[in-house]
């Protein structure tokens, strides 16, 4: 069972892994290791989502904690609870972008700042391994309120007008299909198709996850087909949002994060801003360009989110498509990463492809995934046969080159390395790329 425990997260197989009684358990552990008073709760849609969330209240209030339940929300609506709400803590019933038969919690303390495999999580886990018998409900208090409007209030400062801009949504079936209809009907100025908007937690169309190309095709020929300007993807929870320009070809998540840091750079200059060491030498490159400092910054939100703080950045981003935003509290936001697209795009009177053509300037791979066996040894190895290289260890192994570079890390989520490329031309990235696999492939599983 210790398996539910994830770097970011708690999650797993609904009901093998994650059911009612281990998630009462949980809400108790989160209790006893908050040992604060007031904590804040909300679900996503799927099927198992309500009882997962009221189990996980039940045990909150066993630890004495009062619980205030804002029902279905996305992850950032439940992020902007907790800090307007000023609440001690709070707890996201979702899985996010996996499939229907999974389910899981994300927790946050104060001020949405996210509980992680290295702070936090492992102290919740070893409460919930020590609390062997069900928790006894009924000591704290539960209430629930509506905290959609006061969410739209907070979103809406962050829209600015311009000319009318046509643009399909697609929010496959997740949370971005319950705030996403309301903020659409205080922006005149877009003319909006939507897709999938009705939250459906068997996901019936396709997985919610816009990493994946499969994912966003019907979406890519939409925008074609509707002569739109930019098309949107959004996650189960939408705390993450894929682009994709008006051509119909999807926009890499990391030149996003240079495109929009024109943006921020604008209305800051000099700001800092961070990028996960996965992305492309385009976007520090680009960023100082501009004015701004860029940070380099290990994968995953709570990392990002505390790197954010500690230097004051003003925006980050990853290639998961999580854009993160200070005037927001920090949090991680699919639908604020909207607004801010809309924003640039309709000041900059050009369209996406011809903003994000100068930034694609590299030859990249994409980022591979593959299962290995000791894996220690394989990092020892790519150590030694790249001595030559400009080594770095801030999440896995990055070596640099001249004209090219590689990043191969641990996945936090799933049981692979995962491997990212870059070089200055594609015969230079071909070359590379066959001997850095040609290493790393004698320890894949078979």
């Amino acid at each position: 069972m210790a398996g539910i425990f994830k770097a970011y997260d708690i999650r797993g197989l609904y009901p093998g892994e994650i059911n009612e009684d281990t998630m009462r358990r949980i809400g108790f552990a989160f209790g006893c290791y908050l040992e604060k008073d007031h904590i804040v709760i909300g679900h996503d849609m799927r099927d198992s989502s309500p009882g997962l969330n009221l189990a996980f209240s039940e045990g909150a209030q066993a630890s004495n904690a009062r619980v205030t339940d804002i029902g279905m929300a996305t992850t950032p609506m439940l992020y902007t609870a907790i800090i307007d709400g000023d609440f001690d803590g709070g707890a996201m019933i979702t899985a996010s972008h996996l499939p229907a038969h999974y389910n899981g919690v994300k927790l946050c303390r104060e001020k949405a700042i996210p509980l992680s495999g290295t702070d936090g999580l492992p102290q919740v886990e070893t409460l919930y391994h020590t609390t062997n018998t069900r928790p006894e409900a009924g000591k704290g208090a539960r209430s629930s309120m509506s905290f959609l409007p006061r969410y739209l209030e907070k979103l809406l400062p962050f829209v600015e007008t311009g000319e009318p801009f046509r643009i399909v949504i697609d929010a496959g079936n997740g949370m971005g299909g319950l705030d996403t209809p309301r903020l659409l009907e205080n922006l005149p100025h877009i003319d909006a198709v939507p897709m999938y908007f009705q939250p459906d937690g068997d996901f019936p169309h396709h997985v919610p996850n816009p990493v994946e190309p499969e994912n966003t095709a019907e979406l890519q020929k939409r925008v074609v087909a509707e002569k739109a300007g930019l098309g949107f993807a959004f996650d189960g929870d939408c705390d993450r949002c894929g682009f994709v320009d008006e051509t119909g070809a999807r926009v890499p998540a990391d030149l996003v994060i240079a495109l929009l840091a024109e943006y921020f750079l604008e209305k800051t200059p000099g700001a800092t801003i961070l990028y996960d060491l996965r992305a492309s030498r385009a976007v520090p490159e680009r960023i100082r360009e501009l004015g701004g400092n860029p940070v380099k910054t290990r994968v995953g939100h709570s990392f990002i989110k505390e790197k954010m703080r500690e230097v004051d950045a003003v925006f980050a981003g990853e290639l998961s498509g999580h854009y993160y935003f200070k005037e927001m509290g920090f949090i991680d936001s699919g639908i604020l990463s909207m607004i801010s697209m809309l924003n640039l795009l309709t000041s900059q009177g050009a369209p996406l492809s011809k903003l994000i053509g100068p930034l694609n300037k590299y030859a990249r791979s994409g980022e591979i995934n593959i299962h290995v066996h000791d894996s220690p040894r394989l990092f020892r190895e790519l150590e030694a046969a790249y001595r030559d290289g400009r080594q770095e260890h801030l999440d896995g192994l990055s070596v640099e080159y001249p004209n090219w570079w590689f990043n191969l890390r641990e996945s936090n989520t799933e049981p692979v390395v995962r491997l990212v490329m870059e070089a200055d031309d594609e015969p230079v990235l071909e070359r590379e790329k066959a001997r850095v696999l040609g290493i790393v492939r004698q320890y894949r599983l078979t």
